[in-house]
């Protein structure tokens, strides 16, 4: 099932005033400041795969595996393909990678990944299903749009690019290490990571949730207890906010989806739960699981065997996927698998995980933004022959403003 539409503006300029974006799919991952493209014409198409669950209503479909398809008019050749982060829907890269890709010509196709919302993980029938069917959905819209692509413009896509952040930069790792044919080379923005000996996120929530109330009551002991579990010295200002918006819920809903059986007749816990409650998800220890639990994170495991070019961009103060539990681990992986070769790893000094708390933290805080902006531009030359800057870490420029910060950002 599809639609389209000819549009005078492709980019999200365009399209909220036209109605063919939904802003709260991609509200909270950009900073104000990020600069906005000009006009791009052309046809956007609308549509979904066959699919059993019905988590996403967009356009009164009631249907998930919903994607969208933009075809600039002045087309440069190429495709990018997202999947969106979080739990989101289709249009929730529109902002931060979709305005980039269409500025530049490319074609752009973003899927919801099959199920959305914080109940997820009522899709599918074994553990894990849920996660897995992510990563068969952008695989299909890969194929899909190259094909459509091809009928549009009379030839196909000469160059494809994965793109993604948070479980849409891990969704950009696993395409490029078990799909890599399907791709020119990606760019991951602090994609999860999941590994079923860990770390993930229930080696590193739990213990911060455990340690949270303590701490917020001055406790010395459960500050280190939450550094100890990886998050970052400096980013304490982070950790209420993402304490009440992030860790407890991610935490329920993501091991409701690979560990049903923790909580019994439960779905998903018991919200902010104290410690020493039955089946509470801050005494969640992934280790002594059964090993049917392993078995379910292993179905998406990565593996760092990359198969093409890929630059990794991970903020230094990320206070959800912390970054010496995730992308330092990654970038481990690809180099004892033996393909650090094909890439490059930017860890950004001041960046949190998402850039929505940027504009309320000006002068503590780094948005990603602009580095994707740049690490995109890098991918390309990279694919030409131009070598990327190597691997580095990114400092916050002396004397940069904020709002010079917010529009550029130099990876060498």
């Amino acid at each position: 099932m599809s639609v389209s539409a000819c549009l005078d503006d492709l980019t999200t300029t365009g399209t909220l005033a036209s109605g063919h974006t939904v802003e709260a799919d991609w509200a909270g991952l950009t900073s104000a400041g990020l600069p906005v493209p000009g006009r791009v014409p052309g046809v956007q198409v609308d549509g979904y795969f066959p699919d059993s669950s019905t988590s996403n209503a967009n356009h009164g479909w009631n249907h998930d595996a919903q994607f969208v398809l933009r075809m600039p008019d002045h087309w440069n050749g190429g495709l990018v393909v997202a999947g969106a982060p979080g739990v989101r829907r289709q249009y929730a890269n529109d902002r931060a990678i979709g305005d980039q890709a269409l500025a530049e010509g490319y074609a752009f196709a973003a899927t919801d990944k099959g199920n959305t919302g914080a109940a997820f993980y009522t899709d599918g029938v074994r553990p894990g299903d849920a996660l897995a069917e992510w990563n068969t959905r952008v695989t299909q819209l890969t194929v899909a749009a190259k094909g459509a692509l091809t009928r549009h413009y009379g030839r196909p896509p000469a160059r494809t690019l994965a793109a993604g952040l948070s479980n849409g930069g891990y969704l950009v790792r696993w395409q490029l290490e078990n799909r890599p044919w399907l791709y020119d080379g990606g760019v991951d923005w602090e994609g999860t990571l999941w590994r079923a000996d860990g770390p993930n996120l229930f080696t590193f929530l739990p213990p911060a949730l455990r340690a949270y109330p303590a701490y917020a009551a001055g406790s010395a002991a459960a500050h280190q207890s939450i550094l100890d579990a990886g998050f970052a010295p400096g980013s304490e200002f982070l950790w209420d906010y993402h304490y009440r918006v992030y860790w407890d819920l991610t935490q329920r809903i993501y091991r409701e989806e690979v560990d049903p059986s923790f909580d019994g007749a439960l779905a998903a816990g018991t919200p902010f739960c104290a410690s020493g409650t039955p089946s509470c998800d801050a005494d969640y220890a992934y280790a002594s699981r059964p090993a049917s639990v392993a078995r379910a994170v292993e179905r998406i495991s990565l593996t760092g065997r990359i198969g093409k070019p890929l630059l990794t961009l991970h903020g230094t103060l990320d206070t959800l996927l912390p970054i010496t539990r995730d992308s330092d681990v990654y970038d481990a992986m690809i180099r004892d698998a033996g393909r650090g070769a094909l890439h490059r790893y930017y860890r950004v000094e001041g960046g949190n995980h998402v850039d929505g708390l940027v504009d309320q933290y000006p002068d503590r805080l780094r948005p990603l933004g602009p580095c994707f902006r740049t690490a995109f531009d890098a991918l390309a030359g990279w694919l030409r022959g131009v070598r990327p800057p190597a691997s580095a870490t990114i400092a916050r420029p002396a004397g940069a403003t904020p709002a010079e910060l917010a529009t550029s950002c130099d990876l060498s």
